[in-house]
């Protein structure tokens, strides 16, 4: 991917484009796939950087949703697992099976979610993962050492996936490219284009250079998440809100904290969510909350007592309590909910995405999660192409190997989520590590700002590296480093690097609590 082409063929086209998506998160990227190989001429603009907000912040789990078993929602769970096990298949160096385990205390806690989990199994069919067993005592202690042993009696072992959020955003970005779509990050989209009270495209500011240009298209879509609000009211000022935004936060922690390979998962927490402890790239999230925020932003912050919450919630299952000091990094993300009962025009509602048209045509999709992207994706497109009369193409995305997609049962070591892009980082020869504690070279700083469109540190650091969710202040201390080896590949001077450390440095001290 290359953002000056990019804008280089937005300025060379002949003809409006079919399809703009506003919005470089998962629904968006998503959205912009599944017009593309319907043989769309498809363009997507983002604000920000890919994945910037919510879409590089959650839970790090594509699954079917075990708590929704218990709330009888059948039909949501049948869907996640389906699109869980499409994605498992298509992006195999991105998305992987990862072995949960339920820790039973009660009598009635082995029967009661060992049945659970065996519906849960028959659910996912043959997209299933792997199957659900108990374990006994001694058996949850191998597999998760950090485990208070106080009050054990079995576990309930199951399986999920897990996954990288920002890197599988990035994955659809170069899917995208590579099938002749345009994407481009740092583009906002300033206003609507409208002829005869129907929008007929976008225009966007370059976010770098200030230049602005139109880009007409037979359908816009908004697929902003949380912010969907803001680019309705683009269209019609008097829109009412149809988001609300919860907020999920979450903590970094050592992994020798639960040790082990399996990750964690506490059923009931006093708010009434569920609580996982996972490990991720050699560290071990746990998380996450669900409180209410009306102050929607791109850098949510958790809040005091979101990681008191997390903590103490943990020291109930945990042999050594963890303490504030061991925390690498805390992070928080907002979910996009919609507020079924404020919109008057639903094209149509499934489950908790919703697809409205407004009376200019301007179609947004709003609400939605990580596992059923592709599947928010086919149903939006779909009503997109009706609306406006594009020719009806079928979904092309069920059985679509994206980007790096590679057979080889034997990844790369830290290389092997950038799958068949792994040798071209090794050719680059810069294995110098960017800093001792995080697991990430100065080939991949590289790799990031020819390949990936990264155009600033904090790209870098939390969304092509996760470093800032790793080690935040180990990420500071690599910031000098990773601004330098940008400013010589984007042909910067010293004036940009000292600002870019600034920028950088004052975000990531945020995610220290």
């Amino acid at each position: 991917m290359n953002r000056d082409a990019a804008f280089t063929s937005l300025d060379d086209a002949s003809a409006p484009w079919d399809v703009c998506v506003i919005g470089g998160g998962a629904t968006g990227l998503g959205v912009a796939l599944d017009a593309v190989t319907r043989g769309y001429r498809t363009v997507l603009v983002e604000r920000d950087d890919f994945a910037k907000a919510t879409s590089s912040r959650s839970t790090k789990l594509i699954h079917g949703g075990v708590r929704y078993l218990r709330q009888g929602r059948i039909s949501l769970v049948l869907e996640a697992l389906r699109e869980r096990g499409l994605l498992a298949a298509n992006a195999p160096h991105l998305v992987r099976p990862l072995e949960f385990i339920i820790p039973a205390q009660a009598v009635w806690e082995t029967p009661f979610y060992g049945i659970g989990l065996r519906l849960y199994d028959l659910l996912a069919g043959r997209l299933g993962l792997s199957r659900s067993r108990v374990l006994s005592r001694s058996e949850v202690l191998d597999r998760l050492p950090g485990l208070s042993p106080k009050g054990l009696r079995h576990g309930i072992a199951y399986w999920d996936a897990q996954f990288d959020d920002a890197r599988l955003a990035i994955t659809l970005a170069e899917s995208i490219v590579k099938r002749g779509g345009i994407v481009v990050n740092y583009a906002p989209v300033v206003s609507l284009l409208k002829c005869s009270g129907k929008i007929t495209g976008v225009r966007v500011r370059d976010g770098e250079t200030g230049i602005e240009r139109e880009i007409p298209a037979r359908v816009v879509i908004n697929a902003t998440g949380v912010f969907t609000d803001a680019i309705r009211r683009l269209d019609e000022p008097a829109s009412p809100a149809v988001i609300a935004a919860s907020q999920g936060a979450h903590v970094v922690l050592p992994l020798a904290c639960l040790g082990g390979k399996s990750a964690l998962m506490i059923p009931r927490t006093p708010d009434g969510r569920v609580l996982f402890a996972i490990p991720w790239h050699g560290r071990l999230i746990v998380g996450t909350t669900d409180n209410l925020v009306r102050e929607i932003g791109t850098e949510p912050r958790p809040m005091a007592g979101e990681i008191e919450f997390i903590l103490s919630t943990a020291s109930r299952f945990l042999a050594v309590p963890p303490k504030q000091s061991q925390i690498l990094s805390a992070y928080a993300g907002l979910r996009p909910l919609v507020q079924t009962a404020a919109i008057r025009n639903t094209a149509s509602i499934s489950r908790e995405h919703a697809i409205m048209i407004s009376g200019t045509g301007l179609v947004t999709i709003a609400g939605g999660k990580w596992t059923t992207y592709r599947k928010m994706a086919e149903d939006t497109v779909d009503r997109a192409a009706r609306t406006v009369g594009l020719p009806p193409r079928r979904c092309q995305t069920a059985a679509l190997r994206l980007h790096g997609y590679t057979e080889s049962s034997s990844p790369r070591g830290a290389l092997g989520i950038y799958g068949s892009d792994a040798s071209g980082i090794e050719s680059l020869g810069r294995s110098a590590p960017i800093h001792p504690r995080l697991p990430y070279t100065v080939a991949e700083v590289i790799w990031a700002v020819r390949n990936e469109m990264a155009r600033t540190v904090e790209d870098v650091l939390a969304r092509r590296t996760r470093a800032l969710l790793l080690d935040a202040a180990a990420s500071i201390e690599a910031a000098p480093e990773v601004a330098r080896v940008m400013a010589t590949e984007l042909h910067r001077d010293e004036h940009w690097i000292a600002g870019q450390i600034a920028t950088y440095t004052e975000l990531a001290r945020g995610y220290l609590p």
